[in-house]
């Protein structure tokens, strides 16, 4: 069933409804990608502290490139959903949107390939222990050819949430968190009759994963009514320059744009542990728990760039108007919420994760806690910064917000998380306040050039 257009009677209630349907199986997808890695984690744990920190440190530089080209791809979203707005049924533009940005997917994983399979000479020259080094590559070898499928699979996603049925991807996600268990364990440990591979398994386990996942779409996509007449596969190698560019025109800012914030989260890493174990510790705790609450905040910013895109498709200024300000609401009402619970709770958030009892968990505790506050403080910063960049995105702008997020996340964030952690020696504190203080910056900028859409011609005159 395809979501509502809002109509005149009640257009704020079903926006709302409509966009409460698109993101909640998104918001439950991501969750659910979330567990995946999760679960690996658990599993690696399992076999060894060495084996986890070498994966550890494998698995970061794989997200690093698999963000960027999750940046890419998600291009697509956007330009689909402008051209079912402007026709509803646009069959043949949509089928372009979807294949150039499997080839975008294709162009990126090339060099990524290559890189990755050098990863022990490069986190070797990032200071890594060589024997670290040697059993992360060992652990990425496999995991890279997940890299291709992983992009693939984001594009079908894009594509079922651009026609409002995300429920597919939901489908297939859960399914992949089970496989993914069960595989990885087998692989890992000799389980079920296969052979016990340990941190290659692991590896190959997930890219496999990611294979079955984009399968499982593919079979959705080629066979449901819903979609089939799309028929995005037909004549797949035919080329297609001028969607192609308009791809890597919109999806090079957003990848961008996330990769400065992630590297950002991952610089506050390195910064930790020149701290000490004590905050690094801390830290992984806390950055944990926002992350979790942060899975809601960016499903509806996925979400309002398909409901934006298709008010922009359908040059409807009323339209893009309610759809970006109900999802916005929506997001930094939920991350206000978490924020009430992060102060009134914060010593049970952290004893999810650190037994109390434990001597050696004694100075973690605390600093966990005080991280969990200024945590608080940001969480609707941090809403307001990833709802604000869908909104713009669904107006196909993201140049400038990349520009934002340059000088948020790096001027000011990493510049204010050096001065305070460092300079005045408030450590992991204010390593966390300068964190902070570039999310409010980004979202500041974000919600300024959405107020200032019209006046800078980003909304189309109605037709």
């Amino acid at each position: 069933m395809h979501a509502p257009t809002p109509s005149k009677a009640h257009p704020w209630r079903e926006e709302t409804v409509a966009t409460a349907q698109l993101a909640g199986p998104l918001i439950l997808t991501n969750l659910a990608q979330s567990a995946i890695n999760a679960t690996d984690v658990v599993l690696l744990g399992w076999l060894g502290a060495r084996e986890l920190a070498a994966a550890s440190i494998g698995v970061n530089l794989f997200i690093a490139f698999l963000i960027f080209g999750m940046g890419l791809v998600m291009a697509a979203s956007p330009i689909m959903a402008k051209q079912l707005g402007a026709r509803r049924h646009s069959v043949r533009e949509t089928r372009r949107t979807v294949r150039q940005a499997m080839w975008a997917a294709i162009t990126l994983s090339l060099p990524v390939w290559a890189i990755l399979w050098h990863a022990e000479p490069i986190l070797r020259l990032l200071g890594q222990d060589p024997a670290l080094s040697a059993n992360a590559a060992h652990f990425v070898r496999p995991l890279m050819f997940g890299y291709l499928p992983a992009l693939c699979y984001l594009v079908l996603r894009a594509y079922v949430a651009a026609l409002e049925q995300p429920a597919w991807a939901l489908m297939v996600s859960v399914a992949g968190v089970i496989t993914n268990a069960l595989l990885n364990y087998a692989l890992i440990f000799g389980a079920f009759g296969l052979p016990r591979l340990g941190l290659f398994g692991a590896g190959l386990g997930s890219a496999i994963t990611q294979t079955l996942m984009f399968l499982g779409m593919a079979v959705v996509v080629t066979t449901h009514p819903r979609f089939r007449r799309y028929r995005l596969f037909g004549r797949f190698w035919r080329a297609d320059w001028q969607r192609y560019r308009e791809v890597w025109r919109l999806g090079l800012p957003i990848a961008l744009t996330l990769s400065l914030e992630v590297t950002v989260f991952n610089a506050a890493v390195f910064l930790m542990g020149l701290i000490g174990t004590t905050s690094l510790a801390a830290h992984a705790i806390a950055i944990q728990i926002a992350s979790l609450t942060f899975m809601v905040p960016l499903g509806l910013s996925q979400a309002v760039t398909v409901r934006v895109g298709l008010a922009y498709g359908r040059r409807d200024p009323l339209g893009i108007a309610r759809a970006g300000w109900t999802a916005f609401v929506m997001g930094v009402a939920f991350m206000a919420c978490m924020a009430v619970v992060m102060f009134a709770v914060p010593h049970g958030l952290v004893g999810i994760f650190l037994d109390e009892a434990l001597p050696e968990n004694r100075a973690v505790i605390p600093l966990a806690v005080s991280f969990l506050y200024v945590a608080a403080f940001f969480q609707v910063f941090d809403g307001a910064q990833s709802v604000g960049a869908g909104m713009l995105r669904g107006l196909q702008d993201t140049t400038l917000p990349m520009v934002f997020a340059a000088f948020g996340y790096w001027v000011v964030g990493m510049g204010t998380a050096l001065w305070l952690g460092f300079g005045l020696r408030w450590h992991g504190v204010g390593i966390w306040i300068g964190l902070a203080l570039g999310l409010a910056v980004v979202s500041v900028m974000m919600l300024g050039r959405w107020l200032r859409r019209g006046r800078l011609g980003l909304v189309p005159q109605i037709a």
